[in-house]
């Protein structure tokens, strides 16, 4: 018996709208109408401006600042819940809360986990993503998650660059497992940068574990933050002779003094996706987009295709 297809829509949360646009028009059609409405003391209602009912429902939202990208999310999830979709995938090209992964001191909240509890309360069925900061995060799903990997946007352009001597490099020990998997792809080596902190987003130290002298370096990392890390990764590689050093991160957060850090640093570029939309542009940061890649993910959920294919690298 023929596999049957329910009809697929596509919908945005407003802090991820230009993606989804772009993820909407790779997939071969138009977003859904959502409409938001916000009251005076600032709480949302977001409705649909059309049926869903019987419907394949994508969510578009990442859960980056401010909260109301989450709360908006759940709003919308629960709301296709209660118009009788026949499905809900949620998409979360960037999932927020992801480093409060684990108790790293007493008497703290896991953040992650708190966050997939709500999402699947509000009634998800399905979770699509891409590089969580910690693998483990899916399984704080108790539904599918299909966790994408920008590798396979990130290693075209990084081979397009035709370095000489690459080297990958890890910006902090927690990295090295991403930055190995990266080397794999151009059969490079692997140095790390091996750092200590006072507190969070404030380093104390930084050593370099092997050789970078005459390399072109790659960082990779998941997410760039205040830039504080790569920064001074990136000054202390130079000063240990590389030829160059870049940096790949997936998610731009890019918080605070980020943008001015990087721009005065000496990263040749800091090359990201659009997970999350830059506040700021800068001439030292080069976007890539995601979209065809979630159009891709969301065709083969909806078509029952494998997954795992997209994970492959031309």
């Amino acid at each position: 018996m023929p596999l049957q297809f329910n009809p697929v829509k596509l919908f945005a949360g407003s802090g991820t709208t230009e993606l989804a646009d772009k993820i909407a028009r790779a997939y071969g059609r138009e977003l859904g109408d959502v409409k938001l409405a916000r009251f005076s003391d600032g709480e949302i209602q977001p409705s649909f401006d059309e049926t869903v009912r019987g419907c394949d429902v994508f969510l578009i939202q990442s859960t980056c600042q401010p909260y109301d990208n989450l709360i908006e999310l759940l709003l919308l999830t629960d709301a296709a819940k209660r118009a009788s979709a026949h499905y809900i995938t949620v998409v979360i090209p960037y999932f927020g809360m992801a480093g409060q992964d684990r108790k790293d001191k007493p008497r703290v909240a896991i953040g992650a986990k708190l966050f997939a509890n709500l999402i699947v309360a509000a009634g998800a069925h399905r979770i699509m993503t891409m590089d969580l900061h910690a693998a483990q995060i899916q399984g704080f799903f108790d539904i599918p998650v299909d966790h994408l990997d920008a590798s396979v946007i990130f290693v075209p352009y990084i081979k397009s660059l035709n370095l000489q001597n690459l080297t990958i490099a890890s910006p902090d020990m927690g990295g090295s497992y991403r930055a190995r998997t990266f080397a794999k792809f151009f059969n490079a080596e692997v140095v790390i940068c091996d750092k200590r902190r006072k507190r969070a987003n404030e380093i104390e130290s930084m050593s370099i574990i092997g050789d970078v002298t005459g390399q072109d370096i790659v960082l990779i990392d998941d997410i760039c933050d205040t830039a504080g890390t790569l920064s001074k990764a990136a000054s202390l590689i130079m000063e240990n002779g590389a030829n160059s050093v870049r940096a790949v991160c997936t998610h731009p957060v890019l918080s605070g003094r980020a943008i001015e850090t990087i721009e005065n640093s000496v990263l040749t570029e800091l090359i990201v996706t659009n997970t999350i939309p830059l506040k700021h542009q800068s001439e030292k940061i080069r976007v890539l987009s995601t979209a065809d890649l979630f159009a891709k993910a969301i065709a083969n959920v909806n078509e029952h295709g494998s997954i795992s294919e997209l994970f492959k690298v031309d």
